[in-house]
């Protein structure tokens, strides 16, 4: 039976999944931590991915390998393959204003906003690795002046993988024109049309000129959602397999969770992890000039589209922290208070926020009186107060006529007994729980095998792997607690 990997580097740390190409049947597993940050040294994630690799029993038996990461981080390499400065992350909000500046060279108001989501499908937030370029270009020009490839972290991965990097630590030195991406991810940058040139995707060369003041930067090439990038370095898996393991494209993390699930148009995920993040599956992107809602491309070749919050889990880890309580705690906590938490409401801008785009904001709770200052009521509110910024995405893609068929519900949080309970009051929706999983690093493997499969059968369709559902909860909308929300959460 061949066998595949997925890799999923993200925020956090690596994960490794190995399966069964034809069945999806899991048959090993690794991973190891990143540091903590909003930059970061990318040797970090070749070392996470490294070690990752051998507690999974390393990968010389894989015939193709895929890696799902963190979108939108700025890595920047110059002519010989150093990283000219630790990589800015997503969560790293110090382009806000460059993403302002960008907004508003565009047009002013309502109209720059708009002509971004036309070009590209999301208005830009500091998130978005345009914005990063433009911060550098601004606060460190002489580092602006060495980059001479920009890739995301899922890019240089790969390529790592691949055997290329810094001259005297690779086999294959720095090739930078053998960094090569996935839509999906391409078009979290800000600079790629995911439906440019008839729908094939392209480089919006003047937008990164734009940002970074020159477009004269190798850009990863971007690959179809079956095509092989190459052939990993035998020192790094793949050895005792003929021919070697191929390398398939990659996936953003949101998209190569969507593959993972087999998600389809119709399809809603609501996923609270570091990030909460509202995706669904639709034909065709739509252009938000709102910024609601982000347009990228799938890995499959529809569209994704994604509503995001920087607040989510970590929200519930404040609350713990507040508390004093573990999470079995936070639970008990909050299910003993009422909907609504008695009009204790919490709006938890606590890191800033991407959407709304509030970069600058704060947290505040409001409606405190003598009956609700319980610890109870707190804990409460601070999970209505995070499910409620999601049900604003959810809200958003309903604005923009995407369909909502099916909403399922994942992160490391959905197995909170108090999320499974506040959360169909929230959303007011009959709410499925798929089996917990790596969904990032399956949807890696699964396109691994999809890679692998179309090497030998071009058009090749993905394996059919089966996503379990452990879990349905019934609707059950408390509509007192949005109104609550819904009335102080523009006061920021």
């Amino acid at each position: 039976m061949p066998l595949v990997a997925g890799v999923d580097t993200s925020t956090q740390s690596c994960k490794i999944v190995v399966r069964d190409a034809e069945t999806g049947e899991l048959v090993r597993t690794g991973s190891a931590k990143h540091p903590d940050g909003t930059e970061v040294d990318p040797a970090h994630w070749w070392s996470a991915f490294q070690e990752a690799a051998g507690a999974a029993g390393g990968l010389d038996d894989v015939a193709a390998v895929a890696v799902g990461g963190q979108q939108h981080g700025l890595v920047a390499l110059d002519a010989s393959g150093n990283v000219v400065r630790n990589a800015l992350l997503w969560n790293d909000t110090r382009s806000a204003q460059a993403a302002r500046d960008l907004v508003s060279e565009l047009g002013d108001g309502e109209a720059g906003a708009q002509a971004w989501a036309d070009a590209v499908g999301s208005v830009l937030v500091a998130s978005l690795t345009i914005t990063k370029l433009r911060w550098l270009r601004d606060a460190e020009p002489e580092n602006a002046a060495r980059v001479a490839a920009v890739a995301l972290p899922h890019d240089w991965l790969s390529w790592r993988i691949a055997g290329y990097g810094p001259e005297g630590e690779s086999p294959l030195g720095p090739q930078l024109d053998q960094l090569f991406t996935d839509r999906s991810d391409a078009s979290g940058t800000g600079y790629y049309d995911a439906q440019g040139a008839g729908g094939a995707g392209e480089y919006r060369l003047d937008l990164l000129s734009l940002a970074l003041g020159r477009d004269d930067v190798v850009l990863p090439r971007v690959l179809g959602a079956s095509e092989s990038g190459g052939v990993a370095h035998p020192s790094v898996a793949g050895s005792a397999v003929e021919g070697g393991a191929l390398i398939g494209p990659g996936a953003g993390d949101n998209a190569g969770a969507s593959l993972g699930l087999g998600m389809e148009p119709g399809d809603i995920a609501i996923s609270i992890g570091t990030s909460g993040v509202v995706s669904a599956v639709a034909p065709a992107r739509t252009a938000d000039g709102s910024g609601a809602i982000n347009g990228f491309a799938d890995a499959t070749g529809n569209a994704l589209m994604l509503a995001v919050t920087l607040n989510a889990a970590r929200v519930l880890d404040a609350a713990r922290a507040v508390l004093d309580v573990d999470f079995d705690g936070l639970a008990s906590l909050a299910l003993s208070a009422p909907a609504g938490s008695d009009g204790l409401v919490l709006v938890p801008y606590l890191e800033g926020e991407r959407t709304p785009n509030r970069p600058d904001a704060t947290g505040t709770l409001h409606g405190l009186r003598l009956a609700n200052q319980t610890q109870a009521h707190l804990a409460r509110a601070y999970l209505e107060g995070m499910l409620c910024g999601l049900a604003d995405g959810l809200d958003a893609l309903r604005a923009q006529g995407v369909p909502i068929e099916r909403v399922m519900l994942i992160g490391g949080a959905a197995q909170s007994p108090a999320v499974q309970s506040i959360a169909p009051q929230v959303f007011g929706l009959p709410i499925a729980i798929p089996k917990p999983g790596e969904y990032v690093a399956d949807g890696a493997a699964r396109q691994a095998a999809w890679v692998l499969a179309a090497a030998s059968e071009p058009g090749a369709t993905a394996p059919a792997w089966s996503t379990t559902i452990a879990t349905t909860l019934a609707a059950d909308p408390q509509p007192v607690i949005r109104e609550q929300y819904a009335a102080v959460r523009d006061l920021v």
